[in-house]
């Protein structure tokens, strides 16, 4: 949508208080509403245009710890009380609360087309359709599931843990595929175009995949265990956290193996970037940080910065609006704002 023509600069619509640290932030598909989930378990359902509060879900006992969109009318949740929750959006009530197979939920996802919402318990994924019917439980992993995603292209559902990275399909038991690694994968994000699947792991590196053939490019000298991962739209270049610098991977050509890749400076050398988002349809690049910093790129100009916020808090979620005009952004001590571009 924004090309370099001029400078984005980011402008606060509005800006309230929640009751505590931010874990989760999300835009309606709609673009109407907010959902912004705090740590201690309350959800805010908040008005994207006035940042008018609207309803307060109660959310999950001991925590909520992800919240997905099944659509416009409905919110689900999940959290420490092992549960995944339907919201009802127009009045706030609960619709369906359902038993996810471990003690607690680490992750929810909800297929592109939004007919499948899975989730990630313990060693247990579990797929359940829009309704909140059970279709499946997939073969437990050999640890902890860090993270699940779902691809481009192909109805497929990624998922994570100590050991390697699973590839489902909805209709399947066993995986489809299958990558193969000795060590913790922490995140997961597939490039637009399917050709890569790059991880975040435990040991400070950034692993790209060859989605076609199973190789795997191995990034090293990040300072710290790396989690945020974010793709441009055009599957050029890879943004990661892992530090207090943005670093960039140009994965265009014979891809990013050999190359140096850019160094994006201007938080706090003391905090650590929590947050990257790319624009759907755009340029921009959106960093956040626990300094409270948010800052705009333009990776494919250079290394400059082209737009700058600050708030109280350490900066923890950053979305984008499905028309890429505004982002939302959430802080560790319950800030909740929208600025436009």
């Amino acid at each position: 949508m924004f090309g370099v023509t001029r400078k984005p600069r980011l402008k606060k619509k509005w800006e309230g208080m929640l009751s505590d640290h931010i874990i989760a932030l999300l835009w309606s598909p709609d673009g109407l509403l907010i959902a912004a989930a705090s740590v201690s378990g309350p959800v805010a359902l908040i008005d994207a245009a006035s940042g008018k509060l609207l309803h307060i879900l109660s959310g999950h006992g001991f925590g909520t710890t992800s919240i997905a969109w099944m659509d416009n009318s409905t919110l689900a949740s999940a959290g420490q009380d092992g549960l995944v929750r339907f919201w009802d959006v127009a009045s706030g009530g609960e619709k369906l609360a359902l038993d996810a197979g471990a003690k607690w939920v680490e992750r929810l996802a909800v297929s592109p087309c939004g007919s499948y919402l899975a989730s990630a318990s313990g060693k247990k994924v579990r797929l359940w359709d829009k309704k909140g019917t059970h279709i499946r439980d997939y073969p437990d992993q050999g640890s902890t599931i860090t993270d699940i995603v779902w691809g481009p292209g192909r109805l497929e559902l990624t998922s994570s843990a100590y050991g390697g990275i699973r590839v489902w399909s909805p209709s399947k038991n066993e995986p489809v595929r299958e990558f193969n690694w000795k060590g913790s994968v922490l995140r997961l994000a597939w490039s637009p175009d399917g050709k890569y699947l790059a991880t975040g792991d435990q040991d400070s590196t950034v692993h790209f995949w060859i989605g076609a053939t199973g190789q795997d490019l191995h990034m090293f000298g990040y300072p710290m265990k790396v989690r945020e991962l974010a793709w441009d739209r055009d599957s050029r270049f890879l943004a990661t956290g892992g530090g207090s610098q943005v670093t960039v991977w140009d994965c265009s050509g014979k891809g990013p193996e050999g190359t140096t890749p850019l160094q994006l400076t201007g938080h706090d050398e003391s905090a650590n970037v929590n947050v990257l988002a790319y624009q759907r349809n755009g340029n921009i690049l959106v960093s956040g940080a626990g300094d409270g910093k948010v800052l705009l790129w333009c990776p494919v100009e250079g290394v400059r910065i082209q737009g700058k916020a600050n708030l109280s808090g350490g900066v923890t979620q950053i979305v984008w609006s499905q028309d890429d005009s505004h982002i939302a952004v959430g802080t560790d001590v319950g800030e909740v704002a929208v600025y436009s571009i």
